[in-house]
């Protein structure tokens, strides 16, 4: 599941926000694995379930880069 809407981040203190940078630092971590894993699929529906989180997980993370 992606984070889809923007999250409002304007009020908060550098250990929050180092937090923020780790998670979304994961996030994108995620989104490469997973098309990588897709790459490696030969079946359609699990190469589209690693193409869709991977997606997902790029999704959030520029959510939460785009808010602070």
């Amino acid at each position: 599941m992606a984070l889809k809407n923007p999250v409002n981040l304007g009020n908060i203190n550098q250990s929050e926000l180092q937090s923020i940078r780790e998670i979304t630092g994961a996030h994108l971590t995620m989104s490469t694995k997973f098309d990588f894993y897709s790459n490696q699929c030969q079946d359609p529906q699990i190469k589209q379930l690693f193409k869709q989180s991977s997606q997902d997980s790029q999704t959030t993370a520029s959510s939460l880069m785009n808010s602070i």
